[in-house]
C-alpha cells in the first residue's frame, strides 16, 4: 500500500493484479496507541472479517448490527466513521515496529474496511484504518486469505518477509 498516492496494489508475486483507491490517516503514518496513526511496514491479514454479510452492512466491534448502510437513514450522524461490508483485520510482523508492546497493530484494532465515506477517497482522511469503497473491499476480501502480507508505507518495499501465521 503506497500511503503517497493513496493506492493499494494487490500483487500476483511481483506483478500488480489490481489497484485500489484508499484513504489512510489524516494523522499520518505512526504507530504509537490513540495517534491516530495508520503502522507502518509489513503485516498480515489476521482475520477476514463479514464473509456473505451484504454489500453495507454496518459492523461494530467486529460483529454485524444487522443493519445496512443508506445515507437517508444515518443523515444526524455526519461524523460516525462507519465500517462498512468486510474487514481485513491485520496484525504486525515486525517486532518493536508494529508487533508487541504499545504500538501493536493488532492491538490497536487497524482494518482495511469499508466506508460510507466514498467522497473522500484518496485522502488521508481515517483514525487509522484503511478505508475503501464498499464494492472495493468485498472485491479485495474474495481474494485474500488469512496470513495474506500487506506492506504499508510511502515508498515500494525493498523485500518480502518471511512467511508467519498471524
Amino acid at each position: 500500500m503506497d500511503v503517497s498516492t493513496q493506492r493499494l496494489r494487490e500483487m500476483r508475486g511481483l506483478a500488480p493484479h489490481a489497484e485500489y483507491v484508499v484513504s489512510t490517516a489524516r494523522n499520518g503514518l505512526g504507530e504509537q496507541p490513540g495517534s491516530g496513526c495508520t503502522p507502518r511496514g509489513w503485516h498480515v491479514i489476521r482475520a477476514r472479517i463479514g464473509d456473505g454479510l451484504p454489500l453495507t452492512a454496518i459492523l461494530r466491534g467486529r460483529r454485524w448490527t444487522g443493519a445496512c448502510y443508506h445515507p437517508e437513514e444515518v443523515a444526524d450522524q455526519p461524523r460516525q466513521d462507519w465500517i462498512l461490508g468486510r474487514i481485513l483485520w491485520l496484525s504486525g510482523c515486525e517486532s518493536g515496529v508494529n508487533r508487541g508492546g504499545r504500538q501493536d497493530t493488532q492491538r490497536r484494532y487497524i482494518y482495511i474496511h469499508g466506508t460510507a465515506d466514498t467522497e473522500h477517497l484518496g485522502q488521508p482522511v481515517s483514525a487509522g484504518c484503511v478505508r475503501m469503497a464498499p464494492e472495493a473491499i468485498c472485491a479485495l476480501f474474495a481474494r485474500c486469505a488469512v496470513a495474506t502480507p500487506v506492506f504499508i508505507g510511502s515508498r515500494h518495499p525493498l523485500s518480502f518477509p518471511a512467511p508467519r501465521r498471524p
